[in-house]
């Protein structure tokens, strides 16, 4: 008995070339349908611009420090605006207010508030001092802004 060979079966070969259209295709497709992510936490900060020794402003107004002091429970025991101390966060947007003023002729750009709280100070007694000091609600309900520069100084941990 002869062993039949089939000469066809030797003969097949698998083109590549449409499959790799369709590769490059695809590719082509998922890239024009890409879509970016937009930025999360995009805040509307003003950073200060650098001055040079000769171009100072006219009216400088020195950095205005407030310093919130807290008791064992975290609790704000004291605050005190360029060494002065102040009763609470009303009093202390009050001394804001006269400092920088409301009306057209208001130095808010100008003027910088530097927080320095201690380590252990709950974080809600520091979102009311930016409150008070970043703007103040009128009787018939808009908003004055007060002070848009405002930084901390770095958290010293307490001895011990």
């Amino acid at each position: 008995m002869a062993k039949r060979t089939s000469k066809l079966a030797e003969k097949i070969a698998v083109d590549m070339t449409p499959m790799i259209d369709v590769v490059f295709q695809l590719l082509t497709f998922f890239m024009l349908t890409l879509k970016t992510v937009i930025t999360e936490g995009d805040f509307d900060i003003r950073m200060p611009l650098g001055t040079s020794q000769g171009a100072l402003s006219d009216d400088p107004i020195p950095p205005v420090r407030v310093r919130i002091s807290a008791g064992a429970d975290g609790e704000r025991a004291g605050i005190a605006m360029n060494g002065v101390a102040v009763k609470d966060f009303d009093d202390l947007q009050q001394r804001i207010v006269e400092l920088v003023g409301t009306g057209p002729g208001s130095r808010a750009d100008k003027t910088e508030v530097e927080f320095d709280c201690d380590y252990a100070l709950k974080y809600d007694n520091v979102v009311k001092a930016i409150t008070a000091v970043s703007g103040v609600i009128q009787p018939d309900g808009t908003v004055v802004e007060l002070v848009k520069k405002i930084k901390f100084t770095p958290p010293k941990r307490p001895a011990g």
